[in-house]
């Protein structure tokens, strides 16, 4: 199948602007293709990650993907989906996140048949001079003003620094069509316009008859309307610091039946048959939530590796059985990050005392019934003797207490 065909099927593509002569340039040769994106953050989060999945599946199809972080541009600001400004960041700031950046990304395309440079490498270098003669001279206003990009801030306001933004993206175009032979520029929908202004400039420049095309994504939005990549707590981000692999495990984990065949579409590298078989699964057996075991599996392994994978699913289980005790220092903290958690003190103290004091059972009385009847577990092991003791000091390297109170209430006591 071709790879632009691939994408068909899987639902990835908005826009092209020439999808016939994409078609049968991606038949008959390998190509170079890029991406960007601006070091606004220190890590990419889920939404980010679409249209490098694209990129992905080019390299994977032997195409030579380019990924352009924007130091220039990530100074500039894009004002594309935004109502206001961008408050713009030090020069500091924007290198720390191209590092950081730059780390994820050859983690997820690897060394091999893959390039990564950075914007700020050409565009620091000209001159206003050279940018209004060279490049200026080249965009009308007009157009300009009609792009979507730039109308729907009309009425808000948008800079001279923020509308000169699609130049700028349009320089990284040409450049990379110059130097890197790149022929197709891949975004969000959000980024048609300067796509479309990338290719109006190699075409001025380099003539009419220039091999270059540009394709969009569709907007990603979940079965209820919202959209994709949001949680209650906040965006999920690739870098394990700000979500831990087993939040991010989790995350796919949860998803609705409506939407897990259009994620595995999305999001993994299973052939349309593994798809297919998985989308029978979901219609026939949704109550056996396969199809979005192996999203999380498929996703978490190409983010995180196969370790996480395991660690999440040893996580999960732990959880799920209440056998917690094998759980590492690190698994803890992963799989118990958003539980209720108390600071305790690191000494012997008589369990229904120390359940009160710490706030885990209400009264004494409650904390006694409970403990009686089985209902407490420390560390995994079923307490029932109310004169029984808990030694903070016994397991996790005497850094944590795990109670279980009931099935599912689970409680973390951080020592101190």
């Amino acid at each position: 199948m071709n790879i632009i065909d691939e994408l068909d099927w899987r639902g990835a593509i908005n826009q092209t602007t020439d999808l016939d002569g994409l078609k049968k340039l991606t038949s008959e040769d390998k190509i170079s293709l890029y991406c960007g994106t601006d070091p606004t953050g220190d890590s990419l989060h889920i939404g980010h990650l679409i249209p490098f999945m694209i990129l992905k599946r080019f390299q994977l199809a032997g195409h030579h993907p380019v990924i352009v972080i924007g130091g220039g541009t990530g100074a500039i600001g894009d004002p594309s989906g935004r109502k206001s400004e961008r408050q713009l960041q030090t020069m500091e700031q924007v290198h720390h996140n191209e590092e950081a950046l730059t780390a994820q990304m050859k983690k997820l395309f690897g060394t091999e048949n893959f390039t990564i440079v950075n914007n700020y490498d050409w565009l620091s270098k000209m001159s206003l001079l050279d940018f209004l003669r060279d490049y200026g001279k080249l965009f009308n206003v007009n157009t300009m003003l009609n792009k979507d990009v730039v109308a729907s801030r009309l009425d808000a306001g948008i800079s001279f620094t923020e509308f000169t933004y699609q130049i700028l993206q349009s320089v990284d175009f040409l450049h990379l069509y110059r130097h890197e032979n790149v022929q197709l520029q891949i975004g969000g929908s959000d980024q048609w316009g300067n796509i479309t202004a990338g290719l109006d400039l190699i075409r001025r420049v380099e003539g009419t008859e220039a091999e270059a095309y540009g394709l969009t994504i569709p907007l990603m939005l979940k079965s209820d309307g919202t959209k994709f990549g949001k949680t209650a707590g906040g965006a999920v981000w690739l870098d394990e610091k700000k979500t831990s692999p087993y939040e991010f495990y989790q995350f796919w984990i949860n998803q609705d039946d409506r939407d897990v065949v259009k994620y595995l579409k999305y999001f993994t590298f299973l052939s349309k048959e593994e798809i297919e078989d998985l989308a029978e699964k979901v219609e026939k057996e949704p109550w056996k939530r396969e199809a979005q075991r192996r999203l999380a599996e498929e996703v978490t392994k190409f983010v995180h590796g196969e370790k996480a994978v395991e660690e999440a699913q040893r996580i999960s289980k732990a959880l799920f059985s209440g056998d917690v005790a094998e759980l590492s220092v690190d698994e803890i903290e992963q799989g118990f990050k958003n539980m209720p958690s108390v600071d305790v003190e690191n000494k012997k103290e008589n369990i229904v005392t120390w359940l009160v004091d710490n706030g885990i059972e209400p009264s004494r009385r409650q904390a006694r019934e409970d403990v009686s009847n089985g209902a407490v577990r420390i560390n995994g092991e079923k307490v029932t003797d109310t004169e029984a003791e808990v030694d903070p000091s016994t397991h996790f390297d005497g850094k944590f207490v795990i109670v279980r109170r009931g099935k599912k209430n689970y409680f973390l006591a951080r020592v101190k």
